[in-house]
């Protein structure tokens, strides 16, 4: 006679083979690009990609920065890939970046590093706005989105004050930074090491955005506790490349998804993606007057369950 135990260990191991099997097919179906390899600046990794929705009228458009802590990852992830099609189904357009990393930043002696990634994003989506006619979509309607370093990226652009240079001579500089909305998956919300250690004890994350790493033969390691010494002397770095302390009232709405529990005050298992820093922020957000939508599992009353629900929701309701 088979074990209850072994075969629940059997199911489970068959769902998630359905589920690896399904993730791979959805992503192997995915549609090709619209075009790919858009240049918006001079360094390599300044391109982009963009899916066109087929619409007679102007599209909303998401606006996709991958995640990887800003050292790696494929701008054409599983997060975006799970949820194109359906979006462009939706009649909602995608454009997705890649940017410099960290390592890119350190090599030019760009301070601090994480100003590369950052504004790279800003540049992207200022360039992205001068196709809006080309490319058929509404201006107006751009939310951003991403995974954990993606989803910082995101969140700082949401909240930054607008970037344009209504007198610059470049008209890519002329152009808003400015956000409908932004949706984001498991997003680091403060790059303050002493936030972080208060709501997550465990934290270990962002020293490398600062350019703060462990001595040693393995670049570009992370290493908190010199971060954390060395926080007031780079407060006002913190201060302008940490979206909880961008926050002002007319700020766009947020949503922020998560995939555990918050408990603020104890350590977590995963402490650079825990909800802990989604609480923290949405609780901020709302003293502000700021429209914020948290997810986690089991939280009460939840409105959108996935990332690709709130953007069809919030991109294509009537205007009026």
């Amino acid at each position: 006679m088979i074990s209850p135990l072994r075969s629940l260990a059997a199911v489970t191991t068959f769902l998630l083979a359905c589920n690896a099997m399904t993730q791979a097919q959805s992503t192997t179906n995915a549609p090709e690009p619209t075009l790919a390899n858009v240049r918006y600046g001079e360094h390599p990794k300044q391109k982009l990609y963009f899916w066109k929705a087929e619409s007679d009228s102007p599209t909303p458009l998401v606006f996709y920065i991958h995640g990887g802590g800003w050292k790696g990852g494929d701008p054409q992830d599983k997060n975006l890939m799970s949820m194109l099609s359906i979006l462009l189904e939706h009649k909602i357009s995608v454009v997705s970046i890649q940017y410099r990393y960290i390592q890119d930043a350190v090599a030019a002696g760009i301070e601090p590093p994480v100003k590369a990634p950052l504004e790279d994003a800003a540049r992207a989506l200022q360039y992205v706005r001068t196709e809006a006619s080309q490319w058929n979509f509404d201006p107006q309607r751009i939310a951003a989105s991403g995974g954990s370093a993606g989803g910082c990226t995101s969140l700082w652009l949401a909240f930054h004050d607008d970037m344009a240079a209504p007198n610059s001579q470049d008209p890519v500089a002329r152009q808003s930074t400015r956000l409908f909305c932004t949706a984001t998956i498991r997003p680091q919300t403060t790059l303050d090491p002493v936030q972080m250690k208060q709501w997550t004890p465990n934290s270990n994350y962002g020293s490398h955005a600062f350019g703060i790493f462990k001595p040693g033969p393995k670049e570009f390691q992370l290493d908190f506790d010199a971060f954390l010494a060395q926080r007031d002397r780079i407060a006002d770095w913190i201060a302008e490349y940490s979206p909880y302390a961008l926050v002002s009232s007319d700020d766009p709405p947020a949503y922020l998804f998560y995939s555990n529990t918050p408990a603020i005050g104890k350590k977590q298992g995963d402490p650079t993606h825990t909800s802990n820093f989604g609480l923290k922020l949405h609780e901020h957000l709302q003293s502000q007057n700021v429209e914020s939508e948290l997810y986690y599992p089991g939280v009460p009353d939840a409105k959108h369950r996935t990332v690709q629900d709130y953007l069809i929701d919030r991109l294509t309701r009537s205007k009026n």
